[in-house]
């Protein structure tokens, strides 16, 4: 495991910003390199999310590293020299209005989006007011002008990020093939931003106007049928838990492989002596047969899994759907 380098007295964030200091002083990191995510800091120096995250805001305050939409934090280009000027005058003190989130033009789609960058790269449980405000060069406390908590920023990024997706004005024929077009459109929506399968749950829905959307378009898939309405919502909501079920499993694994320091394999290679001792007791012979048939190990693929759990949910529910007929409308 590498260490960072400092005094060993120094609070571990310093010492990891000495550290990548060091790398992008002696060129090991250039201008426009991506520098490690706060999951990659905290597998490598065995840190929490926290302090990774708090050692990135530091280089980012003294403006080493910037990040840019799409390709992470990166080294930032070295500054241009100043160009020769005259004398400057004595400026009058700064203004209320004046200052860094003054010169940011700070709104809040620029706090959504950042929110949402912050997520995407780190994980749900590194955001922070603070860490946005840090992100975007601004006072702690300028985000808060805007949206009033964690919390309200956390729906606002979700609202935001559903709405990346829509759908064609014209749809598909068909209710499997509409129903098929929308499990994908979130599934691609969930592999995209990791952490949106952790917010909300079937009991405590997240009531947001563009994941009602993507409800709206399972339900117009299914309305027409014959179906009661308890029975058309509880259809919704099988196909809508498949995909947040398997979902929230691209959340768990970054966070645990950041906490543990673990990838996958390494995590299962670990755990070899408990599964040849369960194995070994002769208890679960299925289990023991059909484990000892795979030649490489197990290969857990969620992309596979979200689609064959799907087509069986849809083939299992075609009988339901198609052996109701709509009622005869009035002349």
């Amino acid at each position: 495991m590498t260490k960072p380098i400092g005094a060993p007295d120094q609070p571990p964030y310093l010492r990891i910003v000495g550290e990548l200091r060091r790398r992008v002083a002696e060129g090991e990191l250039a201008p426009g390199d991506r520098v490690p995510s706060t999951r990659q800091i905290a597998r490598e120096w065995g840190v929490a999310l926290a302090t990774a995250t708090k050692a990135l805001t530091t280089l980012r305050l003294e403006g080493l590293v910037v990040t840019r939409p799409r390709a992470g934090t990166v080294v930032a280009a070295p500054a241009a020299p100043a160009a020769p000027t005259a004398p400057a005058r004595r400026r009058p003190a700064p203004g209320p209005g004046s200052g860094p989130a003054a010169d940011q033009e700070l709104s809040l789609e620029r706090i959504v989006r950042t929110a949402i960058e912050i997520a995407d790269a780190e994980g749900l449980a590194a955001l922070s007011m603070r860490g946005v405000a840090a992100r975007l060069g601004v006072a702690v406390m300028s985000p808060y002008r805007y949206v009033p908590s964690k919390d309200d920023l956390i729906q606002l990024m979700a609202d935001a990020a559903y709405g990346e997706r829509g759908y064609p004005a014209d749809p598909p024929a068909g209710w499997r093939p509409r129903l098929e077009l929308g499990a994908h459109t979130l599934w691609g929506l969930y592999r995209e931003h990791p952490w949106l399968a952790q917010i909300g749950s079937l009991t405590r829905p997240l009531l947001v106007p563009n994941l009602v959307g993507h409800g709206e378009w399972m339900l117009r898939a299914l309305d027409g049928h014959g179906l009661d309405p308890t029975t058309l919502f509880d259809i919704h909501l099988l196909v809508y838990s498949h995909i947040q079920g398997l979902a929230v499993h691209l959340e768990w694994e970054a966070h645990a492989e950041a906490a543990t320091g673990q990838s996958e394999d390494q995590w299962m290679d670990s755990r070899a002596p408990a599964l040849t001792e369960l194995v070994d007791s002769g208890r679960f012979p299925t289990f023991t047969k059909v484990v000892g048939s795979f030649e490489n190990g197990y290969d857990l693929r969620l992309d596979a899994l979200f689609t064959a759990g799907l087509n069986a949910l849809l083939d299992g529910l075609t009988p339901l759907v198609e052996g109701h007929r709509p009622a005869p409308t009035a002349p």
